[in-house]
Formats: structure tokens, C-alpha cells, sequence
């Protein structure tokens, strides 16, 4: 049985880490808010320009390669978007977990399937598994930004355009609420139109005798490289949010937890202190009424 002075260390090194997963839990609340305000303020952005590429592609009829979907994708790229720290409950097992079981379900069926890792936990994570990923990235909840976002953005679209891979998959934790974050994987490229919120065709902003300058093809160009960055950086800034959320419910989870310990903690001190001053009284007691005899 531990000893008093055993049980009141461990009640002082369960309330310094209470202090510390409190304050790791309003870091992340405070930084939430501030990936949360981005994230509301991106979307209808990122909507609105696939909306508008795909109302003037369908009306002009323009073509483009990153629009040119693969009968039968033989090369494909998947894109693992983890955290580079842990403390996140599940935020990291989940996607690292899908990705394994992706991997070992399709390698098979592709010619080629390679990995790029978002985060230092999914290629630690596959690194131990004998699995090596293209590249590596990392420092992401540091440096988001969407500079860093058109770079690996146009990293991939280079390797698709040159012919290295037919499809690009992202996994990543899209970013609900506080408390919850749903597991995605989506096809970066080629892209998808039919995702757009068009009406119907005779409903079009742009008619088909409207002219361009410069013409719909240069348009739709630069509009598909400015959309994907986009794109990008918003699955980016959910995953960065959604991390943040994870650690902020994992560390509110933690603190309770160490609130409950201790008091379970100080239960057991108190009764065994009361069980100590118990028999050293009896024991006076007893020596007592032993002299009077």
C-alpha cells in the first residue's frame, strides 16, 4: 500500500498536469476560433468560383486537362493531410488508419500509388510500417498560408499535367464543429464541374453569344489554377481547424479526468491519514491502560 507522502506526491504531479491541459485546451480554443473564422469566410468563395468555371466551360463548350477525367485512372497520388504534434484524441489515427486501408485495398488495382504526406504523424505513422511517401511536409498549423497553399498546389497540378499520376486524392478531417470533424477523401483532380451549383442550362449568366476578353479558354485557365490553390488551401485550413478542435475536446477531456483523479487521490489520503491517527491513539490508549495494570 503507498505510503502518505507517496500519495500526496502523485495529488501534486496530477494538479501540474491539470494546469497544463488547461492551458493547452484554451491555446487551442483561442486558435480555433481563429481557424473557424477562416474557414466560414472561405467556403462561399471557394464555391462561387467552381460555380463560375463551370457555367462558362459548359455554355462555350471548353475543354481543359485538368478537367478531363481518366476512364480508368492507372496512377494515382494520395494526399495525407495529419498534424506534425499529437494530443488530438483520434485526429490523426483516423486518417492515418483510412489511408493504410485505402493503400492496401488499391495497390493492387493501380499501376501506381504513392503517398504525399501532409504532417509529420502520417509519415511517422507509415514510415513504421515500411511504407515511404513521395515527400514530406510539415510545419503546417505554423506556416498555413495560401502561398504555401499554391505551392503544393501547383506542385500536383504539375505532376498531373505532365502525366505522373491520372488522379489526385486528398484525405484530410473536414472541420464540422468543436466537437466534431467528418473523415473525407475527394478527388482533387481532375475536377469535378458537376459539383458546382448550376441551374439549368438556359439559365446561364453567360450567354452564348457573349464575347471574351480574353477569350473563355484563357479565362477558364487562370480561373482553374486560382480555384484549385483555393481548393487547397481550404481543405488545409479544415484540417488545421479540425486539430485544434480534436486537441481542445482531448484536453477538456484530460482535465476532467485529472479532476477526478485527484479527488479519488484525496479520498484515499484522507482515509488513510484518518487510519494512521486511529492507531496511534490506540496504540497510546493501549500502552496506558498496560502501565496501570
Amino acid at each position: 500500500m503507498p505510503s502518505l507522502k507517496d500519495i500526496r506526491s502523485r495529488i501534486a504531479s496530477v494538479k501540474n498536469t491539470q494546469q497544463i491541459t488547461r492551458a493547452m485546451k484554451m491555446v487551442s480554443a483561442a486558435k480555433l476560433r481563429r481557424a473557424q473564422h477562416n474557414i466560414v469566410n472561405m467556403r462561399p468563395y471557394a464555391n462561387k468560383i467552381l460555380s463560375v468555371i463551370a457555367d462558362i466551360a459548359i455554355t462555350h463548350r471548353v475543354t481543359h486537362p485538368l478537367l478531363s477525367p481518366s476512364a480508368s485512372p492507372r496512377k494515382v497520388l494520395v494526399v495525407v493531410v495529419t498534424s506534425d504534434r499529437g494530443l488530438c484524441g483520434g485526429f490523426n489515427a483516423n486518417v492515418n488508419k483510412f489511408a493504410e486501408r485505402f493503400h492496401r485495398e488499391n495497390s493492387s488495382k493501380y499501376e501506381t500509388l504513392d503517398i504525399l504526406f501532409i504532417g509529420r504523424k502520417g509519415a511517422d505513422y507509415f514510415r513504421r510500417r515500411g511504407l515511404k511517401g513521395v515527400d514530406t511536409i510539415t510545419n503546417l498549423a505554423r506556416e498555413i498560408s495560401y502561398v504555401l497553399a499554391a505551392s503544393i498546389a501547383e506542385r500536383l497540378m504539375k505532376s498531373y499535367s505532365e502525366g505522373g499520376y491520372d488522379e489526385i486524392r486528398l484525405v484530410y478531417n473536414e472541420f464540422k464543429s468543436a466537437i466534431s470533424q467528418n473523415l473525407v477523401c475527394e478527388t482533387l483532380l481532375p475536377i469535378d464541374l458537376s459539383r458546382a451549383t448550376l441551374g439549368s442550362q438556359t439559365d446561364s449568366k453567360f450567354s452564348k453569344d457573349l464575347l471574351f476578353e480574353p477569350p473563355p479558354e484563357e479565362i477558364v485557365d487562370d480561373l482553374l489554377h486560382k480555384h484549385f490553390a483555393v481548393q487547397v488551401y481550404r481543405c488545409l485550413s479544415e484540417s488545421v481547424a479540425a486539430e485544434h478542435a480534436a486537441r481542445m475536446t482531448a484536453m477538456e477531456n484530460a482535465t476532467n479526468n485529472a479532476k477526478e483523479m485527484i479527488g479519488n487521490l484525496t479520498l484515499t489520503y484522507n482515509k488513510l491519514r484518518q487510519a494512521s491517527i486511529t492507531k496511534e491513539l490506540i496504540e497510546i490508549c493501549s500502552g496506558a491502560e498496560a502501565l496501570k495494570g
